[in-house]
């Protein structure tokens, strides 16, 4: 766990995975991890991304141009998520959107969601569920598992085509004599 000032263990990361995500959420959520046996693919998945490059880069705060160029997510897309209640994105005095290490970390992890064809009515499910704290873990392992079994059902299908497509190159590829100009 965090040191009493904020101060990390030399040889530990720490990764707040809900707090990055709702200001209501507090510090208990914290997770400790060695920072020597995070693989990437691990840290890729993690709530909050913090290991994107694009979270990284946020730290002084970013466009919302700047947020689109980062993460390839459109200037469009990061306003409706916002309309739909799935980001908050603080504002400095002239109204601009200025997106922290959080809010980035949110985009992407809405990303990488989106990508597995996570549906929006789902994810402000899960995120609700985040903004009101504590208590309902339950409540969110099933949103996320009854995604990660689509995904897995999908992958299931995808690997079928894949194979398919496979054995008709191999027939096409040991009946067909390549044509010499």
């Amino acid at each position: 766990m965090a040191e009493p000032d904020g101060a990390q263990a030399p040889d530990r990361q720490f990764l707040d995975f809900e707090r990055a995500r709702s200001r209501t959420v507090p510090a208990m959520t914290t997770v400790d991890l060695p920072s020597t046996t995070t693989p990437p693919a691990v840290a890729a998945a993690v709530p909050e991304c913090a290991f994107h490059p694009a979270v990284d880069e946020a730290a002084g705060g970013l466009t919302i141009a700047q947020v689109a160029d980062r993460t390839g997510v459109g200037a469009h897309t990061l306003r409706y998520y916002e309309r739909v209640g799935l980001l908050a994105v603080p504002r400095d005095d002239a109204g601009h959107r200025v997106y922290g290490s959080a809010e980035v970390g949110r985009v992407v992890f809405i990303s990488l969601l989106r990508a597995a064809a996570m549906p929006i009515r789902d994810l402000q499910a899960y995120f609700g569920l985040v903004a009101d704290g504590p208590g309902n873990e339950a409540e969110r392992i099933d949103v996320l598992e009854r995604h990660r079994s689509h995904i897995a059902h999908t992958l299931t299908e995808l690997t079928d085509a894949l194979a398919l497509v496979d054995l008709k190159l191999d027939l096409y590829r040991t009946t067909h004599e390549p044509r010499t100009p």
